[in-house]
């Protein structure tokens, strides 16, 4: 079974007129176009504002890059230690054996380097990264990413984890993917058992839309859970597809009866012809806002913005606590938006008890 769908066959299945498709060539000559026939089916060709069709669809609007677009808006490659590793932080890396997806969102922050003719690990590259990460003994966690480390072969991808498994200083083995959403076939028995280890591994799922979550997904995501492994999911702030309280409530809610823990919303990174995504900081902080009290503890996962440049993730989300005053008493709003004060005042001394 063919496991994607390029621009052309796009068009033959009639989920992009052919009137735009020498525009969407131009498109996907620079960035990487492909869906898996899972995700085609799902798309609903006559809704304009179908939540799939947005996210992995090319539209003419990417050609559209802003000045303060960037080719690596996170500063992965500042922060390159060797090919394959980014060490941002002292504790853990970033190792991206492969450059290839299931699906290439039209909103990657990487989009500049995913793709079939990406940045794809050599075997000799792919052992000095591992050496990389043996040779530091700050290393904690070691995130694979990429591209989707999920469509290594069973064998390619236990070797990796066994590999990383036998370094005493790594405890935390985090696979960040796709693929349960949107090609779940591959979560085959032999996939799921190459993440077996005496370490802890965690999968983070990206997933937008409770749309995603379809009933072969659902159960590729049991299939990792049966195995034990606990899993986060990461979702992207998008304009069109999840702005609003709604949607993000089923979102956070499906995920949650999975055993998913939402973990991250990410506000969008400056990726270039990414605007038509975009929404503002103010807007991003109102639905999560919304989302306080209206959902369980459970369902609201942290919204954050990676600095551009390589400085990290930072939470941006709304404050609930005012500055206190000079009596010390604080301003509090609860989840209503109504207002409480929290006194801060210190206990006055007595003398008699403190013998002054």
């Amino acid at each position: 079974m063919k496991r994607t769908l390029d621009t052309a066959e796009l068009v033959s299945a009639g989920l992009i007129p052919r009137d735009r498709a020498d525009a969407l060539h131009q498109v996907a000559s620079r960035w990487a176009v492909a869906l898996t026939p899972g995700v085609a089916a799902r798309i609903d060709a006559a809704d304009p504002r179908d939540p799939l069709a947005r996210q992995f669809l090319p539209h003419e609007d990417e050609s559209l890059v802003g000045p303060d677009e960037l080719e690596d808006p996170i500063g992965d490659l500042a922060f390159r230690a060797v090919r394959g590793i980014v060490h941002r932080y002292p504790d853990r890396v970033l190792l991206t054996p492969t450059s290839v997806c299931a699906v290439y969102c039209r909103f990657c922050f990487r989009r500049e380097r995913v793709g079939p003719s990406g940045e794809s690990l050599s075997p000799a590259e792919l052992e000095r990264a591992l050496d990389y990460v043996a040779g530091d003994g700050r290393i904690w966690e070691v995130i694979l990413s990429g591209g989707d480390p999920l469509v290594l072969s069973p064998r390619r991808l236990g070797a990796i984890v066994r590999r990383l498994g036998e370094i005493p200083h790594v405890q935390v083995i985090r696979v960040h993917t796709r693929v349960p959403a949107v090609d779940p076939e591959r979560v085959t028995p032999a996939l799921v058992a190459a993440l077996d280890s005496a370490k802890a591994v965690w999968l983070a799922l990206h997933v937008n839309h409770v749309r995603e979550l379809d009933g072969a997904a659902r159960e590729a995501i049991a299939r990792i859970a049966r195995a034990g492994i606990p899993m986060l999911a990461q979702t992207v702030l998008l304009a069109g597809v999840n702005d609003d309280p709604t949607a993000l409530e089923e979102l956070f809610r499906a995920l949650v009866s999975l055993r998913v823990k939402p973990y991250y919303l990410h506000h969008l990174d400056l990726a270039p012809g990414t605007a038509r995504f975009r929404t503002s900081i103010a807007a991003g902080q109102a639905l999560v806002r919304g989302l306080r009290g209206r959902v369980s503890g459970l369902c609201q996962p942290t919204y954050v913005l990676d600095i551009p440049g390589g400085a990290g993730k930072v939470p941006i989300g709304p404050s609930y606590l005012g500055e206190a005053g000079a009596d010390g008493v604080r301003a509090l709003c609860d989840w209503q938006g109504k207002p409480h004060a929290y006194s801060e005042r210190p206990l006055e001394s007595d003398p008699e008890r403190d013998g002054t």
